[in-house]
Formats: C-alpha cells, sequence, structure tokens
C-alpha cells in the first residue's frame, strides 16, 4: 500500500476527468448560545454550498488505477431483511414529522410518545430503549451543569433530536461517499452545536495555541488545503471542535470535513448529528473484517471515498480532520487512565500522499483533543451498532502544533518504511505531548498556568464569571 498508493496518487493528479470548481468561502454571524435557536432555515441562495462534526475513525485504502470518471454515488447502510424498513434517497428524506415529540410539553410527554411509536410498531423496541436512556441521561447532565433553564433546554434539544431520529427510523437517511452538511430546510449543524453546547463547561475548556489555527484560516484563503491528523475520544468530537472555535473562526468550523466511520453514520442515535457535519464517509478498519461477506463491498467503497477526497484535495482550501488510529480513544489497561491510541503508519502515509499529489499546497497539522467525559465510549471496542450512551458536563479542550515536514523528519531515514514510521511517530508524539498539557490544564484543574512553551493555552470564550488570570480572549 506504499508505492502502489504512489501511482495511483499519480494516476488521480493527472487524470482529466476532474471538474475544478471555483470554491466559496462564507463567514456567518457567531451562533446564539441559547439552546432553543430554531433549527428550521429559509432556502440559501441557489449558488450557495452548505457548509459543516464524530466523529471519524481510519481506513483502510486499496489501490487502483481504474477510471475516476465514472459516478461515485453510495449507499452506506446496514444489512437489513426484506421489509423491514426503506431506504429513500438523501434529498428526499422528510423534513417535517408526526410530531409526536415535537408536541411534547413535558418529561411525561417525552416517554409516552417513545412508549406510544413502539406499541404502533413504528418504533423498534431496542431504539426506543436507547432514546428513553439519552434522555435521562442527557437530563442529568444539564442538570448537573447548574444553567437556571436546565429543564427548558433539555425538553427544547431532546424533543428535536428524537423527532429526529424518529425521521430516520422511519426513513433512513443515506450518505454519499462524501457528505455535505444538511442545512435546510433542517439546519442539522446548529442542532448539533445546540444540543452539546449545554455539555461543555466553558470555565473550564482550554484552546492551544490560537495563533496557528488562524494561520491556517490564512491558508484556506489563499487556496492550500489543511489535513489534522488527530486522536479521537468521542462521538461528540466535531461538535467539541467547533464549540471552541465558533466565537473565533467560524469559517472554519462550518467548513471542515470529518473522515467519518460507518458506525457514526448507521447508529440511529448518531445519524441526526453526522447529517449536519461534512463527511468523507469510509468503513473503519478496526471493524473491516467483522463480516467477512462484506469485506470486499467495504474496500471498494473506501476506494470510492478515496477518489472523492482526491477530487476535494485538487480543488484546494480544504480542512479535513482524520483520526489515523482507526478510532476512538480508550483507557490504558494497566493504568485507567486516557491516552491518544497509537497511530497506524499506513494511513498517515496513505493521506500524506495524497496531499502530496493533489495540486495545492498542503499542510499537515497534528491536533490534540481532550473531551471523553462528556461522551466517553464505551470501554471496547463493540461489533454491534447501539453503545450505551453516558453524557456528562465537562471541560474540554483542543490543541494544535506547528506543521510537521515530511522531509525534515525523514531525512535521516534509511528506507521508505523507516520514514513512514518515523514520521507517524512524530506526529503522535506532539498529539501526546499536547494531549498531557490539557490534561494538566482541565483534569489537574491548573488551568491557563498549564501552559509550556510549546501549547499556549487560551479561553475559547469570555465568560462574566471567569475569574481567573488575564488571557488571551478569543
Amino acid at each position: 500500500m506504499t508505492d502502489s498508493f504512489a501511482k495511483y496518487a499519480s494516476h488521480i493528479n493527472a487524470s482529466n476527468c476532474y471538474r475544478h470548481k471555483k470554491k466559496t468561502m462564507f463567514i456567518f454571524s457567531t451562533p446564539s448560545s441559547s439552546p432553543s435557536t430554531a433549527f428550521f432555515s429559509p432556502p440559501r441562495a441557489s449558488n450557495s454550498k452548505p457548509l459543516l462534526s464524530i466523529s471519524s475513525s481510519n481506513f483502510y485504502l486499496r489501490s487502483s488505477t481504474s477510471s475516476v470518471c465514472s459516478s461515485t454515488s453510495l449507499t452506506f447502510k446496514i444489512p437489513r431483511k426484506p421489509k423491514e424498513s426503506y431506504l429513500v434517497s438523501a434529498n428526499m428524506t422528510s423534513s417535517v414529522s408526526n410530531r409526536t415529540f415535537l408536541n411534547a410539553q413535558n418529561e411525561q410527554d417525552v416517554l409516552s410518545g417513545i412508549k406510544k411509536e413502539v406499541e404502533a410498531g413504528t418504533l423498534p423496541p431496542a431504539v426506543a430503549a436507547g432514546m428513553e436512556e439519552v434522555y435521562l441521561n442527557y437530563k442529568s447532565a444539564v442538570i448537573k451543569s447548574g444553567d437556571p433553564k436546565a429543564d427548558e433546554t433539555v425538553l427544547s434539544n431532546m424533543t428535536a433530536l428524537l423527532d429526529r431520529i424518529f425521521l430516520d427510523v422511519k426513513e433512513p437517511f443515506v450518505f454519499e461517499p462524501h457528505h455535505k452538511a444538511k442545512r435546510e430546510p433542517f439546519d442539522y449543524y446548529m442542532f448539533g452545536q445546540n444540543y452539546i453546547r449545554p455539555l461543555v463547561d466553558f470555565k473550564h475548556s482550554y484552546v492551544g495555541n490560537m495563533p496557528l489555527f488562524m494561520e491556517m484560516e490564512e491558508q484556506l484563503k489563499q487556496g492550500h488545503n489543511i489535513i489534522l491528523m488527530s486522536n479521537h475520544q468521542s462521538e461528540a468530537d466535531p461538535a467539541i471542535i467547533a464549540l471552541l472555535l465558533e466565537v473565533r473562526l467560524p469559517t472554519i468550523v462550518e467548513n471542515m470535513i470529518y473522515v467519518a466511520g460507518d458506525r457514526v453514520i448507521t447508529d440511529p442515535l448518531c445519524k441526526p448529528f453526522s447529517i449536519g457535519r461534512n463527511l468523507i464517509c469510509v468503513y473503519s478498519k478496526k471493524h473491516m473484517l467483522d463480516d467477512p461477506e462484506l469485506i470486499d463491498m467495504k474496500r471498494k467503497a473506501n476506494t470510492r471515498s478515496l477518489k472523492e477526497m482526491a477530487t476535494l484535495l485538487r480543488s484546494g482550501s480544504q480542512i479535513i480532520w482524520i483520526a489515523p488510529s482507526g478510532g476512538r480513544d480508550r483507557p490504558v489497561s494497566d493504568s485507567g487512565e486516557w491516552a491518544p491510541a497509537p497511530f497506524d503508519p499506513s494511513s498517515v502515509d496513505n493521506m500524506r500522499r495524497l496531499v502530496e499529489h493533489s495540486g495545492p499546497p498542503g499542510h499537515i497539522y497534528p491536533l490534540a483533543i481532550l473531551c471523553h467525559d462528556i461522551m466517553p465510549p464505551p470501554l471496547k471496542v463493540e461489533k454491534e451498532i447501539g453503545e450505551k450512551r453516558v453524557i456528562s458536563f465537562h471541560g474540554a479542550g483542543i490543541s494544535v502544533a506547528p506543521e510537521i515536514s515530511f522531509s525534515n523528519v525523514t531525512a535521516a531515514c534509511e528506507n521508505p518504511e523507516k520514514a513512514k514510521d518515523a514520521y507517524t511517530k512524530a506526529l503522535y508524539d506532539s498529539v501526546t505531548e499536547q494531549y498531557d498539557v490539557l490534561k494538566s490544564a482541565i483534569h489537574g484543574k491548573k488551568g491557563l498556568e498549564a501552559s509550556t512553551p510549546v501549547v499556549s493555552l487560551s479561553k475559547p470564550r469570555k465568560l462574566k464569571t471567569d475569574t481567573q488570570k488575564p488571557c488571551m480572549i478569543l
């Protein structure tokens, strides 16, 4: 997957099948902090593009030299028994439900609504159980935040989520290899932001090296591509990144593209949030072998997604987030402490080569995320869809370090394999170093004093109740 990948990337560059499209950058006003912001939006101008969040995971790529001119439309779905449900085109998915949940006035209405739909045979019991579990856990987390309007926040956000889940059960949304965030007539992006926002303790949240994020914004304006090599902690990662940067860099967070594993686009409780993010949809390497009969289909699907990514990078001004570990971080078995999962050298090298062969200048930055307290994953990787959702109110952090040059890191390497490993290690070590600073600031409660010469921490936004030392306000 090394030399053949390079030949494949060269083939992509040489192909005249791709069309270059002029990219327009949109700057939106800062989203309201109110969790009850309306999600339905008026139609946009016909020449505008929908803008941008789990989660994501790494992917297995099989080289190919076949023509890239053919259609790359692809459906990601869990195999179902005949007549259990039906799929419709993504652009045909309904926007308005039968209002079982939107008309709920209190918790009793919500829970009785779930029960009513199960009894009517319109809601699978397993999905219903997950909906009730999420409602109760979300309620507990928001109440613990101390929000004086916690009950109103919970009812507003949870009825919107349950309505979207119920809609998708009736008419499952189909993701294409390159999914563009669905912003109208229902704004799934703002829905996701407003849902996660009450779970973030902004008083104890931090951003590392904000000037580098601002540098990325300038590079994007110049037509450059940005790749964020990151650890991955929860299904809420895209929303956390966006919430910590939305005040200062709304353009970046709304346009960011996430390499997303198939689980976040097939799990009924996660899909509504994924619909609101720009995604490159792939099958995770960790789950590639779960079903032997689907291995070949998954590999072909990932090849199509790779071609979509190549098209995007050729157009320039793209910012793509990817987790080369292949999944979410888990506690280290011997200590129980959380740490970034090791990066897969093949995934790192494949992405690097793709960027280098795309045409426009490309930059690869190591990004660290600490947010597992808000929505931790299961302690072990699970094959089955439908994991238990634990939700908490907690501080979170992100940090980026200067881009790492492949040529500088690998100048003394004896062969390509050692160079690949050395570059992967350099990226991973940087992410780990930044993660430790965030951990000291949030879990160690050192706050801004946890800053080091490598990671300069700042607050994501100004708070009226902030009593810490003066700091850079974004």
